[in-house]
């Protein structure tokens, strides 16, 4: 019979059916037609394959992007690619060495006394007033392209009088239709340094810099007109009305600082983002009201003659840096460096010697609040490299292991990969501290100091660093026999350089004193088995720190147990805590101190009594006073950086292991992977501004991402196989059935 013989229900089945069939086929089509295609999972744009674009992650948003205020981790590497310092970190010299960066040489420094006279390198401290550092710097250095130095045909600022309609249309410096620049000059830095003391910003740094003359009466004046309401913390201050004594631009080449006294050290300060130059158009720009409302700050968007520029800032999802068209070195004029040592070599690190940089044209930073996603993404190569000191490493036992011979190394999973393990001992150190102001691990009287010294030497026997390291870090970090890291000057290895109170040398080895040892320190302190020998009280320890009791906190209690102490956390938010540590309302807290740069002094500075916490609002967190060691800390910070300070480093170390004000816990070691693609890469913590140096093969890249992400599509391949099948029979089947019941002489 014909298909319009069929009742009306199976004609529309069979149709329907057909239909199904049809779809299943196309279906079936497209399955094999993207096996064509690769990297379907790709998070990128297709534009950007095969394109010279780093790509990283920050699982924390940026806060300030503002040089004067930023003193986070995550932010200094984001600023160190747009701002650059008169000075810098050699890529590839270890231990660290300044060079000139914006600056054309080294300073030439010179000593006067108190009459202004000069004096001779050679002469004694005590004779030094002030210290006068004249800099030369670069000429044709140019900003990146802003609003801000966008001129009008009669050479007016275009944007330097909108009101608050207008800016509503823009979201980023890009967005303006005229951008424009001008050439770097030395009144940039003197603006800059006048920046740290401006009302409405808070400087981290600020004390230290006090001792540029004259720095501390600016702040004083711009408080006082701030609070007569000259000017405005929230508005535009034209800082270039203020004088500044201590930092003077001769010319537009040469800049001219002035410190009081003699502080060596201060060089090192010239080599981060705090002294920067900083043009005053890009801070009346952002001054403008309305600006702040559409996030346009300079915490949000930095202005400066980097390498790279910020196009894009979205807090919460990407940041991209592109190459900045006016940087200086886009000419050739900056070139990667040619001098290493034969570990360079080998490391490939010296194959682009003399080239032009920088080699990466954009990165793109891209948030990632998850570890294992994270993870996932650098193991499918959409991550150059896993940097494991910003997010823990789940994995941790697929990508590293341990050999006998000790250290680290990549599994054989990752090797086979190309995937390089790169680490270091980081300029860091990770501390318990007493609160010397405390009656019971402090003291008044010279009785109570030394029951509390033997208290705390016990304490620091009993903490087994080296168990703590394997249980919570997976064996990373090397334990510390005092307050300098490996690589800074003082530190010495093995038992030359153990803590002699904490640590024996057994066979040429460093080995943890038994628990005997801090038992006998505990009778001598009054407290044995934990009680008090007077009173017979428990000896109660409390912990002050952050959040709710972990792991760790149970750990710990356990090490005090193995004394008889008994302690006790007393955890809290944030900000309490941070109350409790400025006034000295605490015991006992874990803390951690980052090098700002490769030198003693800027860990013995935490020991300092000028720089109480509670007293003075300063560094040392633990309220150690020592007179002695403060004679010491002062010749120390007077001494030039390239003299030998081996006898007054020791001393101070030998004091500060005597007196334990802190239980010297490790010196972090961090590792990152690398995949191979990604070149011209050396662990080194102090230096930040390493993208210009890297290299991206994006071939390789492109190769890798292929080979690593074609999808398993065979079992959708048998599924609409089957599918078709299934279709086909009920197909047939409807028609049979259609066809029976639809015979000549109607139903039966």
């Amino acid at each position: 019979m014909t298909r319009q013989g069929l009742p009306t229900f199976w004609r529309i089945a069979i149709r329907l059916l057909r239909r199904l069939h049809v779809a299943s086929s196309v279906l079936l089509f497209s399955i094999l037609l993207s096996a064509c295609s690769d990297n379907a999972n790709n998070p990128y744009p297709a534009s950007e394959r095969n394109q010279k674009i780093a790509y990283d992650f920050f699982s924390e948003r940026p806060k300030h992007l503002d040089p004067v205020q930023s003193y986070v981790e995550n932010e200094s590497d984001i600023l160190a690619q747009i701002y650059e310092p008169l000075y810098d970190y050699h890529l590839l010299k270890r231990p660290y060495q300044l060079i000139p960066n914006l600056a054309t040489a080294m300073p030439g420094v010179t000593y006067l006394d108190k009459e202004g006279h000069a004096l001779p390198a050679t002469a004694p401290i005590e004779q030094i007033a002030k210290t006068v550092y004249e800099i030369k710097i670069r000429s044709g250095v140019r900003y990146q392209p802003h609003p801000a130095f966008a001129l009008s045909d009669q050479g007016q600022p275009l944007y330097a009088a909108l009101n608050p309609a207008e800016i509503q249309h823009y979201r980023r410096p890009g967005d303006f239709p005229q951008q424009g620049t001008r050439e770097l000059v030395a009144e940039d830095f003197v603006y800059q340094f006048k920046r740290l003391v401006r009302p409405g910003l808070h400087s981290p740094v600020i004390e230290i810099f006090k001792v540029i003359d004259g720095l501390e009466a600016l702040q004083k004046q711009l408080d006082a007109d701030a609070k007569a309401g000259k000017i405005h913390p929230s508005g535009w201050i034209d800082l270039r009305q203020y004088q500044l004594p201590g930092v003077q631009a001769p010319d537009p080449h040469t800049l001219r600082i002035t410190l009081r006294g003699k502080y060596p050290q201060f060089i090192y300060w010239l080599a981060q983002t705090f002294t920067v130059a900083m043009p005053w158009e890009a801070d009346r720009f952002y001054a403008q009201p309305g600006m702040a409302n559409q996030e346009l700050t300079l915490d949000n968007w930095p202005v400066g003659t980097g390498p790279y520029m910020l196009t894009r800032y979205d807090g919460s999802r990407e940041l991209r840096l592109e190459r900045n068209p006016n940087w200086w070195g886009a000419n050739g004029v900056q070139t990667y460096p040619c001098d290493g040592d034969q570990s360079d070599r080998d490391a490939g690190l010296l194959k682009d010697c003399g080239k032009p940089l920088p080699f990466i044209d954009a990165i793109s930073i891209v948030q990632e609040n998850e570890a294992i996603p994270l993870w996932n993404k650098f193991m499918q190569g959409y991550y150059d490299q896993f940097n494991a000191g910003r997010v823990k490493l789940e994995n941790f036992d697929t990508a590293v292991k341990m050999p006998a011979t000790g250290g680290l190394d990549a599994t054989d999973d990752m090797k086979a990969r190309g995937v390089r393990l790169q680490t270091e001992v980081e300029p860091a150190i990770r501390f318990y501290a007493f609160n010397m102001l405390d009656n019971v691990v402090g003291g008044d009287t010279a009785e109570q100091k030394e029951r509390a010294r033997k208290l705390r030497l016990a304490i620091s026997i009993a903490i087994d660093v080296e168990e703590q390291l394997t249980v919570f870090n997976n064996g990373l970090g090397r334990p510390a026999q005092g307050p300098i890291p490996p690589g800074i000057f003082g530190y010495k290895e093995g038992c030359e350089g153990r803590n002699p109170y904490v640590y024996d040398c057994v066979n040429g080895k460093v080995q943890r004193k038994s628990i005997d040892e801090a038992k006998k320190l505990m009778r001598e302190a009054g407290y044995p088995d934990g009680r008090d020998a007077k009173t017979g009280e428990p000896l109660i320890v409390n912990l002050d720190g952050v959040g709710s009791p972990t792991g760790r906190v149970d750990w710990l209690s356990r090490q005090f147990k193995k004394l008889g102490i008994q302690l006790v956390p007393r955890l809290t938010d944030f900000n309490r805590f941070q109350e409790k540590v400025r006034t000295g309302n605490w015991q006992f807290l874990l803390w951690g101190w980052n090098a700002d740069f490769p030198d003693p002094e800027n860990f013995m500075f935490l020991f300092h009594g000028q720089q109480a916490k509670v007293k003075y609002g300063g560094e040392n967190h633990a309220n150690y006073v020592n007179p002695a060691f403060d004679h010491l800390y002062e010749q120390l910070k007077l001494m030039d950086i390239t003299a030998d300070r081996s006898e007054v480093v020791s001393r101070m170390v030998e004091m500060l292991r005597h007196d334990a004000p802190w239980i010297y816990l490790w010196h972090d070691e961090s590792f990152a992977l690398r995949n191979e693609w990604l070149q011209n890469t050396k662990p080194g913590k102090i230096l930040r501004s390493t993208r210009k140096y890297q290299r991206i093969d994006a071939a390789l890249r492109e190769q890798r991402r292929t080979e690593w992400n074609h999808p398993a599509r065979w079992p959708l391949l048998i599924l609409g196989l089957l599918l078709i099948g299934a279709v086909s029979t009920i197909v047939w089947q409807a028609r049979r059935h259609a066809g029976q019941r639809a015979l000549p002489g109607g139903p039966q």
